[in-house]
């Protein structure tokens, strides 16, 4: 696991085509005398270490030859939650308070990061109008691929992106987004399911299409760590018992990384049904083949192996089985 980590986060780096520029980051740590902090890449939702360097009398800098501008995580402990900012190509200051997930942070010098807490601070922000205001800056980019990609078409995805300007489209975040927008032609409503294998917790490979044929199948992706999946998982459990009797069923893809939480996660919520997962976070095959970019998420398949519906949450998805076992 920690070798495919590191040559996927090689991977990216290396095909990253950002410029290269030397990053200044001076800064404090409130309430911490000395220690480690490490400077870290954002890769796919995930942060991965590229340079440490000492806190002293509760400050530090970092002095490295970097893409910029690009989004970057500061942290204290690897195994912890990351500070997540935007640098450019100009000098920063960070005055990290790790206090409430480092709400009370302040940076400086960064016009990509300020841009961002601009728009943090925007209610019913229309992604076509943000692009438009700003169609060369990064935090455009970032915006439609964390925050737009899972509720838009393949078309409108297309469309949003003509707007960025061409020195954005060669970034991780549009590369991304032009990938998805295949991926969700290939996996829209009326298509066939895609197949894959993965194991169960018990290590046994399992083949999503042997679950298909005998009646309906919800394949649902969701992680242990994910609170919105947790939260909607006694919804599901409720369907479940409802019509696993009327030829329903439940195929489970987990974007763990954890197995342990994984598994309790699955004994805790009674999650009595097929359970499968690679470990690979945001890096999991069937999510990445299934275009999926937000948990919990969900596809409805016929016996025939066609996909019929796509995220179903609450009532939707026991109103429609209703209609189709009833």
């Amino acid at each position: 696991m920690k070798k495919f980590l590191l040559l996927l986060v090689v991977g990216a780096l290396a095909a990253s085509c950002s410029e290269k520029n030397n990053l200044i980051v001076t800064g404090t740590v409130k309430g911490v005398p000395s220690g480690k902090i490490y400077l870290q890449k954002f890769v796919n939702k995930m942060f991965f270490v590229i340079d440490s360097t000492d806190i002293k009398d509760s400050t530090f800098k970092f002095a490295v030859n970097v893409e910029l501008p690009e989004i970057y995580g500061l942290t204290l402990d690897t195994a912890k939650g990351s500070f997540f900012v935007f640098f450019d190509a100009s000098p920063a200051t960070v005055d990290l308070d790790t206090a409430q997930h480092y709400r009370n942070t302040k940076v400086t010098g960064s016009a990509s990061h300020e841009l961002y807490q601009e728009y943090q601070k925007l209610r019913g922000v229309k992604i076509d109008e943000f692009i438009r205001q700003h169609p060369a800056s990064l935090v455009s980019a970032y915006v439609f691929y964390r925050f737009f990609s899972y509720r838009l078409t393949p078309d409108e995805i297309r469309a949003n992106i003509s707007l960025l300007d061409s020195s954005l489209w060669n970034t991780q975040y549009v590369k991304t987004l032009q990938e998805l927008a295949e991926t969700l032609e290939i996996v829209d409503v009326g298509k066939p399911a895609p197949d894959f294998a993965l194991n169960t917790p018990d290590g046994n490979t399992v083949k999503f299409s042997d679950k298909l044929g005998n009646g309906y199948v919800l394949l649902d992706f969701w992680a242990a760590w994910c609170g919105p999946c947790r939260r909607e998982n006694p919804n599901v459990v409720r369907v479940f018992n409802k019509y696993k009797d009327k030829d329903f069923d439940v195929f489970g893809v987990s974007l763990d990384h954890n197995k342990e939480a994984w598994v309790k996660a699955i004994e805790k919520d009674s999650l009595a049904w097929t359970h499968v997962s690679d470990l690979k976070y945001w890096e999991s095959v069937p999510a990445k083949i299934y275009g999926v970019r937000a948990i919990p998420s969900n596809f409805l398949i016929d016996k025939n192996g066609i996909i019929v519906a796509k995220n179903l949450r609450g009532e939707n998805l026991d109103e429609l089985l209703n209609e189709y076992l009833n």
